[in-house]
């Protein structure tokens, strides 16, 4: 993981961008650190959507805790 500070992100941009293609960037001001600059290029955009979307986390973490059944179950109740 890289850092850099917001002053030398605003004069290297372009760099931090092709660096945050390999690797997480963290963005700090006075020492701490403040974002994280992750690269997607190559990513579509509803990928890109859902995987930071906090409601569709929540939902996500909500189905796992439901009840589950097993796949010959699942199988009965298609044919019924």
């Amino acid at each position: 993981m890289k850092t850099i500070s917001v002053r030398d992100l605003q004069q290297r941009i372009r760099a931090v961008m092709e660096t945050a293609q390999k690797d997480q960037v963290v963005i700090t001001r006075n020492g701490k650190p403040i974002a994280v600059v992750l690269g997607i290029e190559g990513v579509d955009w509803e990928t890109v959507a859902l995987e930071t979307s906090s409601s569709f986390w929540k939902e996500i973490a909500k189905r796992r805790k439901q009840k589950t059944i097993s796949l010959s179950e699942m199988r009965k109740r298609v044919r019924a």
